[in-house]
C-alpha cells in the first residue's frame, strides 16, 4: 500500500530560493507544488489542495497579502508567511488575514521544517487530538464543540486558524487554571520555542477580537501577567454558561 505524500505548495519570486527550499523539502519526502507569482499561487492551491503553503509576501503579480485573503476566500489549509521585513506590526497584519505562522529572512532551513510540522500538526483532521473531558464549552455567547472543530458566538459561526484553534482548546483543556505561558508556547509551536512571548500576545489578542464583546476588557480569555493565561467559563447556569460532556 502506498502512502499518500504530505504536500506543500512554496510561493516565492526568487528562482533560487524556491528551488533550494524545493529541494530540501523533496529531500524529506514531501511533495512539492512551487508557484512564483501571485496568479499561479492561487492555481495551485486551488488545483493541487496541498496540505500547507508557504507563502512569500513580496511577489511580482500581486501583493501576498491579496494571494493570502484570496486562499482564505475557500480554504483553510495551514499557510506560513515569509517575510523579508522585522517589523512585528506586518507580522500581526498578516496573522490577522489569516496567516497560521511567519518566519522571517533569513531563516534557517531547520526553523521552516520545525513550522512546517507545527502547522500540518494543527491543520490536520486526522491528527490525533489529545483527548479532553470537556466537550462543549459556552461562554456567554460563545459556543464551542471542540469534537466537531467548531465554534460560533450568537449563533453565527467564526473562522479560527488552525494555531487560534490550538491556543484555545490548549486552555480549555485547563478548565480554568492556570496554564504557563512557556508550556503554551511548548505545546503549539514545540520545544525551543519557550521564549517565543509576543507569539502568545498576538494570538491571544486575535482571539479576543473574535471571542469577546469587549476586546480591551475580556470576560474569557484573561492574561495573568508575567505567568501565563486561563480561560474562564462562567459556573454552569449563568447566563447558559458551563461545560458539557
Amino acid at each position: 500500500m502506498t502512502t499518500k505524500k504530505t504536500s506543500i505548495a512554496i510561493v516565492d519570486d526568487d528562482p533560487r530560493l524556491l528551488n533550494t527550499l524545493s529541494i530540501n523539502f523533496k529531500a524529506r519526502g514531501y511533495e512539492v507544488h512551487p508557484a512564483r507569482t501571485g496568479a499561479e499561487a492561487l492555481q495551485v492551491v486551488s488545483q493541487q489542495q496541498p496540505d500547507v503553503v508557504i507563502l512569500d509576501m513580496g511577489l511580482p503579480d500581486m501583493d501576498g497579502t491579496v494571494v493570502l485573503e484570496g486562499i482564505r476566500g475557500w480554504s483553510a489549509v495551514p499557510v506560513i508567511i515569509l517575510t523579508a521585513r522585522s517589523d512585528p506590526l506586518f507580522s500581526a497584519a498578516a496573522l490577522d488575514r489569516g496567516a497560521d505562522d511567519y518566519v522571517t529572512k533569513p531563516f534557517s532551513m531547520e526553523e521552516l521544517l520545525a513550522r512546517v510540522r507545527v502547522a500540518l500538526r494543527h491543520g490536520s483532521p486526522q491528527s490525533p487530538v489529545r483527548r479532553t473531558e470537556t466537550a462543549v464549552v459556552r461562554a456567554g455567547d460563545v459556543m464551542i464543540d471542540v469534537p466537531r472543530h467548531s465554534i460560533t458566538k450568537d449563533g453565527e459561526p467564526l473562522h479560527l486558524t488552525p494555531t487560534e484553534w490550538g491556543v484555545l482548546t490548549t486552555l480549555l483543556r485547563a478548565h480554568g487554571g492556570l496554564v504557563r505561558k512557556e508550556d503554551l508556547l511548548s505545546e503549539i509551536w514545540g520545544p525551543g520555542f519557550e521564549g517565543q512571548g509576543h507569539y502568545l500576545r498576538i494570538y491571544t489578542s486575535q482571539l479576543r477580537r473574535k471571542l469577546e464583546d469587549d476586546p480591551a476588557n475580556p470576560a474569557f480569555l484573561l492574561t495573568e501577567p508575567g505567568l501565563g493565561y486561563r480561560f474562564v467559563v462562567p459556573e454552569p447556569g449563568v447566563g447558559g454558561s458551563g461545560y458539557s460532556e
